[in-house]
């Protein structure tokens, strides 16, 4: 599927922009898949990436525009040939990358409570994770800045909105590498 004057990242950004009408998502390669048994037909080499796609943001659009449906990924169908160990392959990556990196934001409204940044981590990471200790890490990271207002949906004193501090994440990042 990579035209030939096409790089991978570039291939993979237009079929997942043919397939869902997604531009400019956050999409990683993740790994190359070339076991010769994997496709009986012929020799098939899979460079295969993994997208962080907010869903509130485009539930509508894709479910309406591309008939695509989500489905969790603890459900997912019998899928062809590789396709199962790709989507297994995805996940420990994800959360490798997540340990390191708060990729996971991308997933994320721009605004965000502790508990919604808490049960992403829990999805991901398969695990309940306790409440208190979860908040205290995240907010002594000093990425997260604390907005004005909060919601109320689930109780009256309310739960305070967050943003990702991106300048500080990137200075972080700088840092590391």
């Amino acid at each position: 599927f990579i035209g030939s004057n096409e790089s991978a990242d570039a291939a993979a950004n237009r079929i997942v922009k043919k397939l869902t009408g997604l531009d400019d998502i956050y999409l990683e390669e993740f790994q190359t898949f070339t076991d010769p048994k994997r496709d009986p037909v012929e020799r098939t080499a899979s460079i295969a990436y993994f997208a962080l796609i907010n869903l509130q943001e485009y539930q509508h659009q894709l479910s309406k525009d591309y008939h695509a449906e989500w489905i969790p990924v603890t459900r997912l169908p019998k899928l062809i040939f590789d396709h199962g160990s790709m989507v297994k392959t995805a996940r420990e990556k994800l959360k490798l990358k997540a340990k390191t990196h708060p990729v996971l934001f991308e997933l994320l409204p721009q605004k965000f409570t502790i508990p919604q940044l808490q049960a992403l981590y829990e999805a991901i990471f398969d695990t309940s994770l306790d409440k208190r200790n979860f908040q205290r890490k995240m907010l002594s990271s000093r990425l997260l800045i604390l907005q004005k207002e909060k919601d109320k949906s689930g109780s009256k004193k309310g739960a305070s909105y967050y943003k990702l501090d991106r300048k500080k994440y990137n200075e972080q990042l700088n840092n590391i590498l």
